[in-house]
């Protein structure tokens, strides 16, 4: 009889500790630092994983290279979703993001947007004429700023423009810049002015690949997230057709 109260002790705690891991795995929290541009889509892609899975997501934006100085001074996310390859890479590279976790989440389009219906047209043409300013994004810490300044310097106005222009730190700054009425007009992400696949009012040239090099977006696995299963969970869900399929919609690209 003591045997058997014995075993039956035992199973009970074994079946607690079972019972304990999966409450704390399903309790779990994510630290997920993401690029400005991908702020409204990684939101989405947040709530149906929360429901699927029950676990929360902290996410915060700002500047890829911004979020990238945070993380190499110890800022605690666990997840990286940058807006070019070259940060996730030298995480890589530096010891702080886990070596096999790189992959490309999302391919970005550039556009050039006013929140005036009528001031730019298909092609882009009133960048040949006198502005007063032009809102771009760092072109030093956002990749959509990089990509503008590409642009510019292909169709041969960035020397012209850029004493015009009005610098947002992020994509997400300079998008608030243009909507709110502050600029005219300016180069942000394509995902950014779209609801629905539709262009949520105003006005765009949607500005060619060839003018600019590709906006390969990565994620990452952080160091500090090599320990968290939700975490490896989340970068495993954006792989996903579903996750593939939201990300669409917003105007990405995917592999």
């Amino acid at each position: 009889m003591k045997k058997l109260l014995s075993k039956l002790c035992v199973c009970w705690v074994l079946l607690v500790v079972a019972i304990l891991k999966v409450t704390s795995l399903q309790a779990a929290e994510i630290k997920v630092a993401v690029a400005a541009n991908f702020y409204k889509p990684v939101l989405t892609l947040v709530d149906h994983y929360q429901k699927e899975t029950g676990h929360h997501v902290q996410v915060s934006a700002g500047s890829t290279g911004k979020l990238y100085a945070q993380i190499k001074n110890g800022a605690p996310f666990e997840v990286f979703l940058a807006a070019d390859q070259q940060r996730p890479s030298l995480l890589v590279k530096e010891g702080l993001a886990e070596p096999k976790s790189q992959f490309t989440y999302a391919l970005g389009s550039l556009v050039l947007w006013s929140n005036n219906p009528e001031l730019v047209d298909g092609k882009g043409e009133i960048l040949k004429e006198e502005l007063k300013h032009i809102a771009i994004c760092n072109p030093k810490t956002a990749p959509y700023g990089a990509a503008a300044v590409s642009a510019m310097k292909n169709l041969g106005v960035y020397n012209e423009l850029e004493p015009k222009f009005v610098e947002g730190q992020s994509v997400g700054q300079t998008y608030q810049q243009i909507s709110s009425g502050a600029v005219d007009l300016g180069f942000v992400a394509l995902s950014q002015v779209l609801v629905d696949k539709q262009l949520n009012g105003g006005s765009l040239w949607l500005v060619p690949n060839e003018l600019y090099s590709p906006i390969k977006q990565d994620a990452v696995l952080l160091k500090q997230g090599s320990n968290n299963a939700a975490a490896k969970q989340f970068l495993a869900y954006l792989q996903t057709e579903q996750s593939k399929q939201l990300i669409k919609d917003f105007g990405y690209g995917v592999k």
